[in-house]
């Protein structure tokens, strides 16, 4: 599953690479992280992941630590996440992830991105079929872990798939959407440094396109990408 997923990598350094836009991202998932859990990071799990996620992308502490001040403030505007659907050209299935304070405006520009793209937004829950919810965790490679004994060992805790980012000279963990708090708990507890904690749409299905075809989708992708309110982009193209 891990490797088949790798593609989207590319994708995701080329928006991360947009630092101010990264640091805004993560911003608003401090702010939900810690209006439903908490300022303490001890104590909110979901809180400390972000800020490993935080870390791993430079974004300064003290950056950090004014995220967390201002998620704590009465003035601080409440965001809904919210997931939309669709289909752009050629079948494709697009799935989009959005944190805003003004759903009507995010609706509407979604919808006005698929509709200038040949593509529609539709119901919600339409590409359930389609996608699953994972989790994933990027722990430092040390050298000397055993990956197969790893694997077995996080399995009783819902790991699915584990496997070695040679490039990133790290371990990927893949497992249920569910198993998110208890796969951190054992990795935290067992003195593994996580470098990365997040949660994916892994597509079971994919569309093969051709380069010209791909084209059509990637303006899609851009125009939604380049949206304030989108965190995240999942399609199941999968070019030729």
């Amino acid at each position: 599953m891990g490797r088949a997923f790798e593609f989207r990598k590319a994708r995701k350094f080329k928006r991360w690479g947009q630092m101010a836009k990264t640091f805004t991202k993560i911003g608003k998932d401090i702010t939900i992280a810690v209006k439903s859990g908490g300022p303490d990071p001890t104590s909110n799990s979901r809180l400390r992941a972000i800020m490993q996620n935080a870390r791993a992308v430079n974004m300064p502490k003290v950056n950090i630590e004014n995220a967390i001040k201002r998620a704590t403030s009465k003035d601080q505007e409440d965001y809904k996440e919210i997931v939309y659907e669709g289909y752009g050209l050629h079948g494709v299935a697009v799935l989009v992830e959005c944190t805003t304070d003004n759903t009507n405006r995010s609706i509407a520009n979604v919808r006005s991105y698929f509709t200038k793209c040949g593509g529609s937004v539709g119901t919600s829950g339409m590409l359930d079929f389609i996608f699953d919810r994972k989790c994933i965790f990027k722990i430092a490679n040390n050298g000397t872990t055993d990956i197969e004994e790893l694997e077995l060992e996080l399995i009783d805790f819902g790991a699915e798939e584990l496997f070695l980012d040679t490039e990133a000279n790290q371990i990927n963990i893949y497992g249920g959407f569910t198993a998110f708090g208890a796969i951190q708990k054992y990795l935290e507890e067992q003195g593994y440094e996580i470098q990365g904690a997040d949660f994916e749409r892994i597509p079971t299905d994919f569309k093969k396109l051709t380069e010209e075809q791909s084209a059509d989708i990637e303006k899609l992708i851009d125009k939604l990408e380049e949206d304030d309110d989108v965190q995240n982009v999942y399609h199941n193209m999968l070019v030729e």
